[in-house]
């Protein structure tokens, strides 16, 4: 067997093994939640539910899906060249203007709104998984550490996913972070990690509060949760929304496709900036997870005005190329003259002043634009 076979092999096993299997089972089989939210209209039997019955994969699926990770999962599902990141400083974040975006990496976003930092599902650690010596590995480091980060507002969570709640980083920001808003149950588990009571604010689907210039709301989502064997569905998953200075941006975390986001999109009014799931998708699981022409109709759904892709670059989370779900969504978005938004790893995006960003994931690989564009 050929080496790089073999690091192949090996890299699938740990994944499948240590963070595919546990976030499976827990997606496959599902378990009655030991809190009680009855007031929830999501809450069901000690579970949380989506509005139509999200099906697990059927035993031949994961069969399937397994060996594939094992013996024919593609090279490229992990680059091998540096990601570019523009590096950020505390400095040049507290000088940004207002309605300036950043993408830190995957499905963490920083946002200056009203004057106040927000942040989105912060993952810093090297890993999304449940340890820190296998499983899912970053492509790239973060473009500025924690430690660096100027204070912030407001943390939102979409769920409990490892590639979306990080224990070390909640930990981490903690001190940093004045609030952290979450979906029913997530918060309950931060308080167990040690983030005191009165920094955690949780939210049922169509509830939203008011924060300095910012109204935020939690919105629908169709996904899952759970963090290991024993705990699926009993927390919440939510997309969020910001409003702030006229300007509205959606966070979509991880969703499937659904009838939610025309419902959002009718009672927002548009928004101005989609900050929407493309990447790690597969058709075994395109009910919890959007497919590229899944994530372009979300973002018409929602009447968006523009589309920043997330949940990819970062991480190798399924058996597509990591460069496929920018390459996809940047033809899907040609084709309905939709205004794509691919900033770099840090690279900033004005809400106010819209600018065009470049294909940066062409440096590095071997397709030709003319390829793209057909």
């Amino acid at each position: 067997m050929a080496f790089g076979k073999y690091q192949r092999l090996r890299r699938s096993l740990v994944w499948l093994t240590v963070g595919g299997i546990a976030l499976s089972i827990a997606y496959i089989t599902g378990c009655a939640g030991t809190k009680a939210y009855e007031n929830s209209p999501q809450y069901s039997e000690g579970k949380f539910t989506n509005d139509v019955v999200i099906k697990g994969m059927s035993f031949s699926d994961g069969v399937s899906s397994f060996w594939k990770f094992i013996f024919d999962k593609p090279a490229d599902t992990v680059p091998d060249k540096v990601i570019p990141v523009q590096a950020l400083t505390t400095e040049q974040l507290l000088a940004a203007p207002d309605n300036t975006i950043y993408r830190l990496g995957h499905s963490t976003i920083l946002l200056k709104l009203a004057g106040e930092f927000w942040m989105t599902d912060p993952v810093f650690s090297d890993r999304a998984s449940p340890v820190q010596w296998a499983g899912p590995k970053r492509f790239h480091q973060p473009p500025i550490s924690m430690d660096e980060l100027p204070p912030i507002k407001g943390v939102v969570i979409s769920h409990d996913h490892y590639d979306h709640l990080d224990k070390h980083a909640v930990r981490a920001l903690a001190d940093k972070v004045e609030q952290f808003y979450t979906p029913l149950g997530v918060g309950d588990l931060m308080i167990e990690w040690g983030v005191p009571v009165e920094k955690v604010v949780q939210m049922d689907w169509w509830q939203s509060v008011n924060v300095a210039g910012v109204r935020l709301s939690a919105t629908p989502a169709q996904h899952f949760s759970g963090r290991g064997l024993a705990d699926g569905n009993q927390r919440l998953w939510a997309s969020w929304v910001f409003e702030a200075q006229d300007y509205k941006v959606f966070f979509s975390g991880d969703t499937g496709y659904f009838d939610g986001f025309k419902e959002i999109g009718n009672r927002f009014g548009g928004f101005d900036l989609t900050l929407v799931e493309t990447g790690a998708y597969n058709k075994a699981w395109s009910q919890v997870h959007m497919m590229p022409e899944e994530s372009l109709q979300a973002h018409i759904d929602l009447k968006g005005k523009r589309m920043l892709p997330i949940h990819n670059g970062t991480f190798d989370l399924s058996l597509h190329s990591w460069y496929d779900p920018f390459e996809q969504i940047e033809t899907l978005a040609a084709a309905q003259s939709v205004e794509l938004v691919t900033p770099e790893m840090g690279e900033a995006v004005s809400l106010s002043q819209p600018q065009q960003t470049a294909s940066w994931w062409r440096k590095l690989i071997d397709i030709p634009v003319q390829i793209a564009a057909e």
